[in-house]
């Protein structure tokens, strides 16, 4: 499938404005404790901002977004690095795995109640790849808005 066909059959199930609200606030978030519940799992070397679970996983999911669109690609890349970063940069404080659970559960829980509201299953329910669209699905908002191609 295309970017577009992809983000096209993401939208399906994400019509209701008060479902996109929700997803612009709980994508972004499950992202980011996604990321720090990463981090926060042991890694065979020194952990450093790049070389921890959470960036192996970004680099993989760069990779998937990379074969989608370079210009999707482009825009994650600030957004991992970003999100490694304060990952790091909390954890210098102390702040890791609970704070990053806390926000997964409640973002998850944010996006079903979205999704009741929809009256739509989620995607991923459908495709697993779809955890992947969601925050490209948001970022293609961007891209539109200031008439970047993806």
């Amino acid at each position: 499938m295309t970017i577009q066909q992809l983000l096209d059959a993401y939208g399906e199930s994400h019509q209701n404005p008060t479902n996109k609200l929700v997803h612009w606030i709980c994508v972004p978030c499950i992202l980011f404790s996604l990321a720090g519940l990463l981090y926060a799992i042991p890694f065979p070397a020194d952990k450093t901002m790049f070389f921890n679970w959470g960036a192996v996983a970004f680099a993989a999911a760069l990779v998937y977004y990379l074969r989608l669109s370079l210009s999707m690609f482009l825009g994650f890349v600030p957004i991992a690095l970003g999100m490694l970063w304060a990952w790091h940069a909390l954890a210098a404080y102390g702040i890791g795995a609970w704070a990053a659970l806390g926000i997964f559960v409640l973002a998850w829980i944010g996006q079903f109640w979205g999704h009741q509201i929809e009256g739509k299953k989620p995607s991923f329910l459908q495709d697993v790849q779809f955890l992947l669209i969601g925050p490209a699905w948001l970022l293609h908002f961007v891209y539109r808005q200031v008439g970047i191609p993806y």
